[in-house]
C-alpha cells in the first residue's frame, strides 16, 4: 500500500524513529499506526539483546527541581558514545524522564520506569530509542529529594549534576554555591554524625593497616587511624569541607557568615567521572 509523507511523519513523532524505518513499519503494519509502533519496538528489543553485553559508560546526568523548589530530581540516562549522550534527541528524552519524576515523583527507580511518557511506559521508551539510535540506553540512576528550599545544579557538559536541599528560603546564588560544591568535592555525608558506621568501620581498618605498613608501633596503631579518620570527616563531609570557591573556611562557616542558621537537610551527587 502507498503511505503517505504525513503518515510517516505521525509516526516518526510518535516513536522518534528515523523517517525511512517509519515508512517500513507503516508499510509492513498495512498502514496501522498502533502495530508499525510495535515493531518499531520490536527492532530495539532485537537491537536491545545484541548489544546486552556492551558498555554504556557514556550518557547524561541531570537534576531539576519543581516549580515551588521544594523538591528535585537527579537521573542518569546512559549510552555507549559521547558522540550519542551529545544528542539533542537523547537529551531531550533524558529531560521528559526526568519531567516526569519531578511530577510524579516515584518512591525507586524501578517505579519511574514503570511511569508513562504520552502512554507508553518509560522502560518500553528506551528500548524504542535503542532501535532508533543503535546504541545500547539505560536508565540507571535515580533520585528525588523534597525540603523547603531544593536546589539543582548541573555542570557543563551534563556528566556531573547535584540537589541540595535546605531548612529554610535562602538566595539562589548561595544555594548555588553549596550545590557546586557538592558536584566538585563529592561529600559522602552532610556532617561528621551522619556518616554511616559501615563506611566509619571501613575507614578505620584502612588507616590502620595503612599504619601498619608503614611501620607504626602496633599500639598506636588505634591512635593513628583515628586521628586519619578526623582527616576522613574534615575532607569528605559537606559542612567540614573546605569551601572550594574562597578557601581557607569551611562550607559551614560560608553558611553561617551568609545564611545564619541554616540548615543542610539532605543532597545527592552523581557523576559519570566517578
Amino acid at each position: 500500500m502507498t503511505i503517505s509523507a504525513t503518515e510517516v511523519a505521525k509516526l516518526r513523532k510518535m516513536t522518534g524513529a528515523g523517517m525511512m524505518d517509519c515508512k517500513k513499519a507503516l508499510e509492513e503494519a498495512n498502514g496501522n499506526f498502533e502495530r508499525a509502533s510495535e515493531i518499531i519496538r520490536e527492532k530495539g528489543k532485537l537491537i536491545a539483546a545484541k548489544r546486552a553485553d556492551r558498555e554504556a559508560n557514556e550518557g547524561v546526568v541531570l537534576s531539576k527541581t519543581n516549580k515551588d523548589k521544594k523538591a528535585g530530581a537527579i537521573i542518569t540516562l546512559n549510552c555507549e558514545t559521547d558522540f550519542v549522550a551529545k544528542n539533542v534527541d537523547f537529551i531531550a528524552l533524558a529531560q521528559s524522564i526526568l519531567d516526569v519524576a519531578i511530577n510524579e515523583k516515584p518512591k525507586t527507580l524501578d517505579e519511574l520506569k514503570a511511569l508513562k511518557i504520552n502512554g507508553t511506559p518509560i522502560n518500553d521508551l528506551i528500548v524504542e530509542q535503542i532501535g532508533v539510535i543503535g546504541e545500547k540506553l539505560d536508565l540507571s540512576y535515580y533520585q528525588f529529594i523534597e525540603g523547603t528550599y531544593v536546589l539543582a545544579y548541573i555542570h557543563q557538559g551534563n556528566k556531573t549534576s547535584s540537589l541540595v536541599a535546605f531548612d529554610t528560603v535562602i538566595e539562589e546564588r548561595l544555594a548555588k554555591d553549596i550545590a557546586m560544591q557538592i558536584a566538585a568535592m563529592a561529600p559522602v555525608a552532610i556532617d561528621q554524625k551522619d556518616v554511616p558506621q559501615e563506611v566509619i568501620d571501613k575507614e578505620l581498618a584502612i588507616a590502620a593497616e595503612k599504619a601498619r605498613l608503614e611501620g607504626k608501633p602496633e599500639n598506636l596503631l588505634e591512635k593513628i587511624a583515628q586521628g586519619r579518620l578526623q582527616k576522613f570527616f574534615q575532607e569528605s563531609t559537606l559542612l567540614n569541607q573546605e569551601f572550594v570557591l574562597e578557601g581557607k573556611i569551611t562550607v559551614r562557616e560560608y553558611l553561617e557568615k551568609n545564611a545564619k542558621g541554616t540548615k543542610v537537610t539532605a543532597f545527592k551527587r552523581y557523576s559519570l567521572n566517578d
